[in-house]
């Protein structure tokens, strides 16, 4: 096979394995049920007048399935993380006992779990797309060689390859996730 046209590939490769992980870090976002320190990944505090990813200043445990602990590295800053937990809206209820700030995670309802299903549906598209895009990349720099209209076919083919596999990969993930949201 022409260099060229493994570079192009490996390239491609690279590119529909980045959706893939892109898509499972999405994921680790969507909450299924039971509590995870990933929940409060998004939440910025404001420390020392510049916004703070909270896992910077706080330690996030989980001492059971539905309930998230948050201790602060410095007691002062109990009532910012209460209060940016609360402008994040992730829909929890933060409650300061003087050391922690304690979440409860609510059970799901049926409802707010279709609306998580959508959610993880929407990702895994948005990563389809990201692995056509790299599809689309790759044919149009295979058309861009100058080789035989054979070899163009051929690698034209490979990247489909690559791209169907892809594709069932993500559907794979989105399917376990699907589970895991609607398991009671």
């Amino acid at each position: 096979m022409n260099e060229e046209i493994k570079f192009i590939l490996d390239t491609t490769k690279e590119g529909m394995d980045s959706a893939i992980a892109h898509l499972e870090k999405m994921f680790l976002k969507i909450r299924a049920g039971k509590a995870s320190p990933v929940m409060l990944s998004s939440v910025m505090v404001e420390y020392y007048g510049s916004p703070t990813p909270l896992s910077q200043v706080a330690n996030v445990n989980t001492p059971d399935a539905r309930t998230l602990s948050v201790q602060p590295w410095e007691k002062n800053m109990l009532h910012e993380i209460e209060k940016a937990i609360m402008n994040a809206n992730l829909g929890f209820n933060p409650m300061n006992n003087g050391d922690f700030v304690i979440i409860n995670v609510p059970p799901l309802t049926e409802e707010r779990r279709k609306d998580l299903v959508k959610q993880a549906k929407a990702e895994a598209e948005d990563a389809k797309i990201g692995v056509r895009n790299a599809r689309q990349e790759a044919n149009k720099e295979i058309r861009s060689l100058e080789v035989s209209e054979d070899l163009q076919k051929n690698a034209e083919a490979d990247v489909q390859a690559l791209t169907d596999k892809y594709i069932k990969k993500i559907d794979a993930f989105l399917d376990v996730k699907e589970a895991e949201i609607m398991k009671v």
